[in-house]
């Protein structure tokens, strides 16, 4: 069993201008251990503030409650017992010891000898046992250490390993480390150690602590340490979505406690909190990373599931998306209509996409909200999509000034006669159809009656989305209602216009 020690609490706060209040810790704490289901949580540093002593019991009273109290675990110092007693004081029952892995750090920041620092350490232990308080220890900036002064660190351990001591927990403290290496140096200590329990603290300044926990794993360490959303210092800890779904998908032979289903919660609560933005294609908790862009992968799916992996969105109780854009095929397009209930027939759907491609080249994303307003764009009340366009607009310019009406410049063909004209009016599309009517003056025909105008916007409050005017028009006594699609208002009104002139040309 691989235990995971998330310390998102602790040193994720170490992230820049993170910082979580009591009563987000408390929720956080609970949703970890009772939800997600790690197996502890490193939740404060001793002797912080008077405020961290406050959250730090608030946690520990809950916890004892709830029979966890050996769950919470922290961060304390070699300070003459002053953090063992902060911990005593606010309930504690696990510390984790920061002692130095590295001589470089012993030498030039303690200014201690090796033995110095271990009896400091000993008594520590020692007194935490008095106290009924249970001892884990860090060996800081480990990696440089046992790279540069291996003997220091088996000194280390091999007086301390028998003594009330449950955990060895390794850190990469600076993330220098590669795969490789963490396997190779892992391995060496636990062939050496075998019934020491070890953990391993990975950072990401590389980009490869989620690899290096599993190597860590690999070589037979009994834990791993990560954050939720890979917060912490520099470029962050070790992500728990990433590393928990790595292990069970590339050992499932070491099993691990953590929930998959709540991985998202946890990650989307955090990221509210922490106000740092997951990255859309973060592994595992990414908006994108269940989205399919490419129509062939679509295609692919639709027919036989052929770009599935092993990351499956049901696993975290999310859904496989298709996105819609320049790259969208009629498979994506199919895929999103099939998900709101929408049939249309092939040739539908064929005009449909071609509008998805068209409006992606006017705005960055086209989402699935959007995608009932370029059907009805494309279908409309009429039921004809192949109105032969009669009626064109060729040219167009606006001009908006405070205080002065607005003023439009129109180029338009009507069979094969073209015309230009010029018009002000109270707002852009009143100028618009004034310099319509005008032409169609000249043309001496009759222009149709607006009898409701309706504007609608997806739902979600992007400043990007589709919007959709719906015009309800009298021409002669009949009724005709038509639809404009585009990214911006006043262009989806326009289309809507011209669709009803086309329509009455027709007729």
């Amino acid at each position: 069993m691989i235990e995971i020690m998330d310390t998102t609490l602790r040193d994720g706060e170490q992230t820049s201008n993170v910082s979580f209040d009591a009563v987000e810790k408390l929720s956080i704490a609970k949703i970890l251990l009772k939800e997600v289901k790690v197996d502890r949580i490193e939740v404060s540093s001793a002797r912080v503030s008077d405020g961290e002593a406050i959250t730090a019991k608030k946690i520990i009273d809950w916890a004892r409650g709830e029979n966890f109290l050996d769950r919470i675990e922290i961060l304390s110092f070699l300070d003459n017992f002053q953090s063992l007693n902060w911990v005593k004081k606010v309930g504690g029952r696990v510390i984790n010891i920061l002692s130095k892995g590295s001589l470089n750090h012993l030498k030039n920041q303690l200014k201690q000898t090796p033995e110095q620092h271990l009896k400091s350490i000993k008594e520590t232990i020692l007194k935490g046992e008095s106290f009924d308080i249970s001892c884990n220890i860090y060996l800081e900036d480990w990696s440089n250490g046992f790279q540069k002064d291996r003997e220091y660190i088996y000194f280390l351990i091999e007086n301390l390993k028998d003594l009330p001591l449950k955990r060895f927990m390794l850190p990469d403290t600076l993330g220098i480390l590669n795969s490789f290496q963490v396997y190779e140096f892992c391995s060496q200590i636990k062939r050496k150690y075998p019934d020491v329990h070890f953990d391993f603290h990975g950072h990401n300044d590389y980009d490869m602590a989620t690899s290096n926990c599993l190597a860590a794993v690999k070589a037979g360490f009994n834990g791993i340490h990560t954050t939720v959303n890979g917060l912490g210092e520099r470029a962050g800890n070790s992500s728990l979505a990433s590393c928990v779904v790595a292990i069970n998908d590339h050992y499932k032979k070491k099993q691990i406690a953590v929930n998959e289903k709540k991985l998202n919660k946890i990650s989307k609560l955090i990221e509210a909190y922490s106000s740092q933005p997951i990255a859309a294609n973060q592994p595992i908790i990414g908006d994108n990373v269940f989205t399919q862009t490419c129509g062939v992968h679509a295609d692919g799916d639709n027919k036989a599931k052929l770009y599935y992996n092993d990351l499956l969105p049901s696993r975290f109780l999310r859904e496989r998306e298709y996105a819609l854009g320049k790259t969208s095929g009629k498979a994506n397009i199919k895929e999103n209509l099939l998900s709101l209930g929408i049939v249309l027939s092939e040739q539908q759907i064929k005009e449909v996409t071609q509008r998805v491609v068209e409006l992606a080249d006017k705005k960055k994303t086209i989402t699935k909200e959007d995608l009932p307003y370029i059907v009805s764009d494309i279908i409309g009340d009429q039921g004809d999509t192949k109105t032969e366009q009669k009626i064109k607009l060729l040219h167009y310019s606006f001009d908006v000034s405070d205080g002065l009406d607005a003023l439009a410049n129109i180029k338009i063909q009507i069979n094969n006669k073209v015309y230009q004209k010029t018009s002000v009016g109270n707002g852009q599309y009143n100028a618009f159809a004034s310099a319509l009517k005008n032409i169609y003056k000249i043309e001496k025909k009759k222009f149709p009656i607006l009898m409701n105008y309706k504007v609608n916007i997806p739902p979600g409050g992007r400043t990007d989305a589709l919007v959709e005017t719906i015009i309800h028009w009298q021409y002669k006594k009949k009724n005709y209602k038509t639809v404009g699609v585009d990214s911006d208002q006043l262009l989806s009104a326009i289309s809507a216009t011209i669709k009803v002139l086309n329509i009455i040309e027709k007729e």
